[in-house]
C-alpha cells in the first residue's frame, strides 16, 4: 500500500503558493502587493476560470475550495494514489509561513521556499488557463533564488551603492530580453517619455512581467506594468471588458503617471520604485521611522521582495540601455 503524503503535490503547492500570496492586498497607495492587509470575507467566490472577468479578490477559504477542486478535476489517478489533498488546517499553517516570508525581512526564509516554487510552476504551466499566471510566478522565482544568494555574504559595491545591486547585474548579464521586447519597447519608450518619464524605465515591464500583456498575479495585479486594479482606475484605466491594463500604451502610460506622481512625492527614482512595489504607505512609513532619505538606509526594513526588487529594476536598465542608475534623469516638465 502506498503511503499518502499529504501537501506534496504539484497540484497542492501551486495552489497553496497562490492562497499565501493572496492573503496580502495592496498598500493603500501601492501599485501592486505589499500591505499586510487581508482581502475581506465577504467577497463572492472566484470563478474556476482563472481569466474571467470578476476583479473580486478571493479569499484563502474560497481558494482553498478553488484548490480541492482543480485537484478533483485535474490530478491524475496514479498522483491521487501517492497523494491526498491537506486539510484545511496544513494549507492554512503554509499559507502563513509563505506570506511572512514574502513580507519579512529574513532572506534567508524567503529562500527555503525555492523547492516549492519550482514545484508550483511546473504545475502552472499544466494546468490550463494558468499560463498567465506561470509568468507571474517566474519572476517570483528569480527574486527566491537571488535571496538565497544575497543571504550569503556579500563583496563591497563595485559598481553602485545600492544594496544587492551587483549581485543582479551579474545574475542578469548574459540573459537575453525576452522575445517580445523587440515589439513593444518603441511604444513603451515612447509612452513614458510623453508623460515626462525617463524611457529607459519602461524598462521595467521585463522586471514585472517579461513582457506579457495579460501576465496576472494572484493578488490581482495585471499587465505589462502589474497594476493592481484599484490603482488602474485611479489612474484612469478601466478593469472590465475591456480590461486596459492588458493594453501596452494605455499601461505604460498609466505606469509612467504613477512612478512621476511617486518620484514627486520621495525625490528619486530608487524610493519611487520601491514605493511602486511595497506601497508609498509603507516607504513613508519607513523612512520616517527609520529617519532617513534614501532607499538604500530603508532597505532593510522593507519586504525582502521590495530589497530585491529595486535593484533588479536598475540593473536590467543598466545592461538593457548602458544607462548607470546614477544618470537616469528626473521627471521632464
Amino acid at each position: 500500500m502506498i503511503r499518502l503524503r499529504p501537501f506534496c503535490s504539484l497540484f497542492v503547492v501551486t495552489l497553496g503558493f497562490l492562497a499565501s500570496l493572496t492573503v496580502s492586498a495592496a498598500d493603500e497607495n501601492g501599485a501592486k502587493t505589499g500591505s499586510t492587509s487581508s482581502p475581506p470575507a465577504s467577497n463572492p467566490a472566484p470563478s474556476a476560470a482563472p481569466n474571467g472577468t470578476s476583479e473580486s479578490t478571493p479569499t484563502p477559504d474560497q481558494l482553498y475550495e478553488l484548490g480541492k477542486t482543480l485537484f478533483d478535476q485535474y490530478a491524475p489517478p496514479e498522483v491521487k494514489e501517492q497523494y491526498e489533498f491537506p486539510s484545511k488546517e496544513q494549507w492554512d499553517v503554509f499559507a502563513v509561513k509563505l506570506q511572512q516570508a514574502l513580507e519579512g525581512d529574513s532572506l534567508e526564509e524567503l529562500a527555503a521556499y525555492e523547492p516549492q516554487a519550482r514545484a508550483a510552476l511546473t504545475a502552472l504551466r499544466a494546468l490550463p488557463g494558468y499560463e498567465d499566471y506561470a509568468v507571474w510566478l517566474e519572476e517570483r522565482l528569480d527574486l527566491i533564488e537571488t535571496a538565497r544568494l544575497a543571504a550569503r555574504p556579500q563583496p563591497p559595491p563595485r559598481r553602485f551603492a545600492m544594496p544587492y545591486y551587483d549581485l543582479w547585474f551579474q545574475r542578469l548579464s548574459g540573459r537575453p530580453a525576452p522575445p517580445n521586447a523587440a515589439d513593444l519597447m518603441p511604444g513603451l519608450r515612447a509612452a513614458f517619455a510623453a508623460e515626462g518619464v525617463p524611457a529607459d524605465l519602461a524598462w521595467m515591464a521585463e522586471v514585472e512581467s517579461t513582457f506579457n500583456p495579460n501576465a496576472r498575479s494572484p493578488s490581482g495585479a495585471k499587465g505589462l506594468f502589474q497594476l493592481m486594479p484599484e490603482t488602474a482606475k485611479t489612474l484612469g484605466l478601466s478593469t472590465s471588458l475591456p480590461d486596459e491594463r492588458a493594453d501596452p500604451e494605455k499601461s505604460a502610460h498609466a505606469a509612467a503617471r504613477l512612478l512621476r506622481s511617486l518620484h514627486a512625492q520621495f525625490g528619486d527614482w530608487p524610493l519611487a520604485l520601491a514605493a511602486y512595489n511595497a506601497g508609498a504607505g509603507r516607504v513613508s512609513r519607513t523612512l520616517a521611522m527609520k529617519k532617513a532619505t534614501t532607499f538604500s538606509e530603508i532597505a532593510p526594513a522593507l519586504p525582502v521582495e521590495t530589497r530585491l526588487y529595486v535593484p533588479k529594476i536598475f540593473a536590467t536598465i543598466t545592461l538593457r540601455t548602458g544607462t548607470p542608475p546614477e544618470k537616469l534623469a528626473g521627471p521632464e516638465g
